[in-house]
């Protein structure tokens, strides 16, 4: 399983900001998507990402922060993924890196987004998926020897 199963199931909508939106703006976004995080995009190129923690530490320190642009708040070292990356991987430098929302590129442009609990989510049902299997098999297996 990889990011592509991920977007083919989620879809791959991914709600993005550019860097000279306002931080109003960009809350606004956030509420109206029911979503943790923007992608900041020049054209169909990811150039940083903002988030709420983004959002909460500056605003823990800086009252007037709603009028400081998306570009002032974040991150400029996007990690991104690719659609071939595989699910272990990919929580795994989630994980470490502490990050919550990895956009996934192909040949440079943005194509989607996907969220730990994507991640997790994908990873549970996979292993459910194999969990259910056997128990199929060894029923299977106890059925046959039962006669």
């Amino acid at each position: 399983m990889n990011i592509a199963n991920i977007l083919a199931r989620k879809g791959s909508m991914a709600v993005t900001v550019r860097p000279e939106q306002s931080i109003r703006d960009a809350l606004a976004l956030l509420e109206r998507h029911n979503i943790g995080a923007l992608i900041a995009v020049e054209g169909d190129r990811p150039v940083g990402i903002l988030s709420e923690r983004d959002i909460v530490r500056e605003a823990a320190h800086n009252d007037a922060f709603f009028a400081r642009l998306v570009a002032d708040l974040m991150t400029r070292d996007v990690i991104t993924g690719q659609p071939h990356d595989d699910l272990p991987s990919v929580a795994h430098t989630m994980t470490e890196r502490r990050i919550r929302h990895l956009p996934v590129v192909d040949q440079g442009r943005l194509i989607g987004m996907v969220s730990i609990g994507d991640v997790v989510k994908a990873q549970r049902d996979h292993y459910q998926g194999e969990v259910d299997t056997l128990q199929t098999q060894l029923l299977a297996d106890e059925g046959g020897r039962a006669r």
